[in-house]
């Protein structure tokens, strides 16, 4: 077997990507510490065709070197924007009709495997700080929390990780039926 060279992998350019039909989803990052992790999970938005990112307080903003690390580029091509705080962004996709569903460890949460975005709906995804999760104001006011099942020994996965477990589950459940 041998690898695909770069130009054998029929990728969209940037305004093809722009004009393509998107996920239903919206990824918040609520008080995201890490730079890396912020353009890791440009990077994975852009592999799922994610609608938009929300970068949220502290979440570091493109353009900068260590977040251009880790996205390659996506942050070209993945729609984005600011808000000052979480909450706020929340209530602003409430407004828009978006399902305001956090990926969280949480009393009453869904287990992931156990969640089915329905196709009709537009779902908003929010992760949290890598320490403190998704901020106490924010979990009161959500529709769902949806949790990861874990089998080990760590008590969490890492933002980029659960970020792409979740994306990728809600871009196969809602595309490859």
């Amino acid at each position: 077997m041998q690898k695909l060279k770069l130009d054998e992998l029929n990728r969209a350019t940037v305004s093809e990507f722009k004009a393509q039909q998107k996920l239903p989803v919206v990824v918040v990052m609520d008080n995201v510490r890490s730079m890396h992790n912020v353009g890791s999970i440009f990077r994975t938005s852009d592999g799922f065709a994610v609608s938009q990112i929300v970068l949220c307080g502290i979440t570091a903003q493109p353009p900068h070197r260590e977040i251009e690390k880790t996205a390659l580029g996506a942050t070209q091509s993945i729609e984005w924007v600011y808000e000052t705080d979480t909450l706020s962004a929340v209530n602003k996709l409430r407004e828009d009709g978006y399902v305001i569903i956090a990926i969280e460890q949480a009393q009453r949460s869904i287990m992931l495997n156990d969640f089915h975005p329905e196709t009709n709906k537009k779902y908003a995804l929010i992760f949290g700080n890598e320490v403190n999760g998704v901020a106490d104001d924010v979990m009161q006011n959500i529709d769902a929390c949806i949790e990861i099942p874990q089998f080990g020994t760590k008590h969490s996965f890492n933002i980029v990780v659960s970020a792409g477990i979740v994306l990728w589950d809600f871009f196969a459940k809602l595309n490859l039926k």
